[in-house]
This record gives C-alpha cells, structure tokens and sequence, in this order.
C-alpha cells in the first residue's frame, strides 16, 4: 500500500492550516485542527493541542489513503497518489468516487484525469480562491511524473 509523502504532507497541512478551536470550513461544516471534521459526538469546548491535531491528522490521512487504494485501479506514481489523497482529504471518498476524475483514471487517461483535479474550485457555485490554489497544487503534484510517461518512452 502506498502512503502520503512528505511533499503531500506539506501541501495537505499548507491548504488546510491549523486551527485549536472549532471553525465552520467553506462548505459549513464543524472543522478543527488541520481540517478534521467533527462528527457527532465529538466536541472540544476546550480546543485542542497541535500534537491532538497531528494526531487526528494522521488518523484522517489513513482513511483517504485507504479510499484512493481502494477505488483506483491503474498504477499511480507518488504526487498522483499525493495528489489524490489530498482530494479525498478535502473533498470525500464519495466525491472521487463519482467523478469524471476516477473514471478517466481507472480507463488510462492519466493526463485527463489530472485535468479533472483543476475543475474543482468551487463551492456553492462560486469560485474559492483557496479552493484554486489547491487544485492547482495537486496539479502540479500530479504532473511530477508517473505510469503515462514511463509508458509513452
């Protein structure tokens, strides 16, 4: 199985920052730390402590980690792999799981399916600036090279 790099780490924890309070991320829901979601019963009335953060950080990048294994079916270089947990992090499993993204990666279509990854900046209709500069950010993760270009020399 592979594993988020050290360069997906960085990018993962640059786009989502860390916060010790509980926070509403764009899409509304109950956030904290580096972008956990808070699901019924969780509470931290007091906050939480980096180290708690990196902690639940490492527990939700298993989870995106597990789903990209899970739904991908065509070998994937390291930043494609980064690049896709990162959105699975971000967006759900549920989210690359129906996606023009998954479909044109799992027929071979490497480099349509990383065009895929810069459609999704928005939310509620609009476009988010940091929504963007993360695309774009997997994009390059993305573009690092991988199956198609070994396949193509």
């Amino acid at each position: 199985m592979m594993h988020l790099s050290g360069a997906g780490l960085e990018l993962l924890k640059q786009s989502e920052g860390f916060r010790s309070r509980t926070y509403l991320d764009v899409a509304g829901n109950p956030t904290i730390g580096f972008g956990h979601r808070l699901v019924h019963p969780e509470y931290f009335a007091d906050g939480i402590s980096e180290a708690q953060g990196e902690a639940m950080l490492q527990d939700d990048v298993r989870v995106a980690e597990r789903a990209v294994e899970r739904l991908v079916h065509v070998p994937l270089s390291q930043g494609q792999f980064d690049a896709l947990v990162d959105f699975v992090f971000n967006l759900g499993e549920g989210q690359l799981a129906a996606s023009t993204l998954l479909k044109d990666l799992n027929e071979g279509q490497y480099h349509a399916a990383g065009g895929q990854l810069l459609r999704w900046d928005h939310a509620g209709g609009e476009e988010v600036a940091s929504l963007k500069a993360r695309r774009e950010s997997e994009f390059r993760l993305w573009s690092s090279g991988g199956p198609e270009q070994q396949a193509a020399a």
